[in-house]
């Protein structure tokens, strides 16, 4: 399960997506908008995509868990547009059978987005905006 969408996330019905019988983990992250960056007060944050292409790369990640970790329950959904603080702009939800790799995965999950994926963050604050570059790849 894998989307790039406008509308609010839910992560309770994501994590749900990823429960099995056979799990005894189900490790779900929340990226939330938070109140400052740079040491200056966030007022909101815009989030812009190539969703076909963010879409296509947020699966090749739950490729690679899978391939990694043998896991394939996982979802990812991240929202683009304007959000305010403490809006939840990413959730990352990783079903296992043990915890370990559950964990793993969804840290995994997080830091491969922040490389590959074609989302754009644009940061406003009280005196000005900022777009954020993502992380090199490794």
């Amino acid at each position: 399960m894998i989307e790039v969408t406008e509308k609010p996330l839910d992560p309770e019905s994501i994590t749900a997506g990823v429960k099995q019988d056979n799990h005894g983990a189900v490790v779900t992250f929340l990226g939330t908008v938070r109140d400052n960056s740079m040491g200056k007060k966030v007022l909101h944050l815009q989030y812009e995509a190539y969703k076909e292409m963010a879409e296509k790369k947020l699966q090749e990640i739950a490729g690679e868990i899978e391939e990694r970790w043998g896991l394939g329950y996982v979802s990812i959904y991240h929202r683009t547009g304007q959000m305010g603080v403490g809006e939840i702009s990413l959730v990352v939800a990783v079903g296992s059978p043990h915890r370990a790799e559950a964990f793993a995965a969804c840290q995994y999950a997080v830091d491969r987005i922040k490389q590959i994926v074609p989302i754009w963050k644009k940061e406003t604050f009280v005196d000005g905006e900022s777009w954020v570059e993502g992380e090199k790849p490794a």
